[in-house]
């Protein structure tokens, strides 16, 4: 049995089948998306969409942005524990902090986050001697840490309002619950899993020791709050009529995110909207779209502008350091030359 599972796994990688069927899966998402948006979005008033953009009320707004900010505060934790996970403790928060929001916010605008956002992390860990193997390891563990925190959202929101699910889904109430209970159970079996002995993922240098029993636990504990932040900012911006609770809001909006991450498609741009206006069809669509592209500017547009020119400020400062360091070299060689004694080493000069 064991050889079978393990040469039916080398088929299916010699035959690129599973990234195939993931772009295919990826394709489809799309498409039903663009069906849904079509036929959801023909009669939109664009102009009763602006107006309920500026009679947004502004505590809302205000409230919205401070719970994005804090969504992506709980985000700088998903790099300081992988790098914890993974060896490297040397790495100051500053640091992990820098590259996580800055690569989760590129990584969130420009699409396929796994290559935009670990390019993002190269670039900032590699100053700090961390090797590409090693960011490769810290995209999986936080990556697995955004995972669990999701399956924990959506398993305890789904089984408490099935409901809400099956306004996204089209499925009966009674089956998500099922569909959320074993969520709940095979979460506590790979937290159970991991607490019996160590478990390793990988092989050679790309080996990568998961995380223990109460380690998880924090995984799942930091994914939850994150989650958190994020659906109570887009809860502060729907309209409140009809009044249809923040649980309700947050499964939707997990569920949404998820067949955006499925897709692979920018900030899941299309995707994401047509899952947001079925879930919450009962809202006026006008306010709803308002809302949404509200979200988006604060959740995603502010955070990439703002990452964008702390890299660039980032690379200058760097650059002059290198040239100053260039420069001060070669008058220590002059020097050298002339008879005079050499400066020491440079200090490291990432930031």
């Amino acid at each position: 049995m064991r050889d079978l599972i393990r040469r039916t796994s080398e088929v299916l990688r010699d035959k690129q089948v599973l990234r195939r069927l993931g772009m295919l899966v990826s394709l489809t998402v799309i498409a039903i998306a663009c069906y849904i948006l079509f036929h959801l979005l023909r009669n939109i008033d664009v102009e009763r969409v602006i107006d309920a953009m500026g009679r947004s009320d502004r505590r809302s707004i205000a409230l919205a942005g401070l719970f994005v900010a804090a969504s992506y505060f709980t985000l700088t934790f998903y790099d300081l524990f992988a790098l914890r996970a993974i060896g490297h403790p040397e790495v100051p928060y500053r640091i992990s902090a820098l590259a996580a929001f800055t690569s989760y916010s590129v990584g969130h605008n420009v699409g396929a986050s796994a290559f935009t956002g670990g390019a993002v992390r190269y670039r900032i860990y590699s100053a700090r001697g961390v090797s590409a193997v090693d960011v490769a390891k810290i995209c999986f563990v936080a990556g697995l840490t955004f995972w669990l925190g999701n399956a924990a959202v959506l398993g305890i929101g789904a089984a408490y309002h099935p409901e809400a699910a099956s306004a996204v889904d089209q499925l009966p109430p009674w089956f998500n619950r099922f569909v959320a209970l074993a969520i709940l159970v095979g979460l506590a079996g790979y937290v159970a899993w991991v607490s019996l002995a160590p478990r390793t993922v990988g092989r050679g240098p790309w080996a990568v020791v998961l995380p223990g029993g109460g380690l998880t636990l924090l995984q799942i504990v930091i994914g939850i709050v994150d989650l958190t932040f994020c659906a109570l900012a887009m809860y502060m911006l729907v309209p409140r009529e009809p009044d249809v609770g923040f649980i309700s809001v947050a499964v939707i909006f997990v569920s949404a995110t998820l067949l955006g991450f499925a897709s692979h498609s920018p900030g899941g741009l299309g995707v994401f909207d047509a899952a947001m206006l079925v879930g919450l069809g009962e809202m006026d669509k006008e306010e709803l779209l308002a809302g949404m592209l509200l979200f988006r500017l604060l959740y995603y547009i502010v955070p990439f502008v703002i990452s964008v020119i702390v890299l660039t400020l980032r690379e200058v400062i760097l650059g002059s350091r290198f040239k100053r360091a260039n420069a001060a070299a070669a008058t220590g060689e002059a020097g050298a030359g002339l008879g005079m004694p050499r400066s020491g080493k440079f200090g490291d000069t990432g930031a």
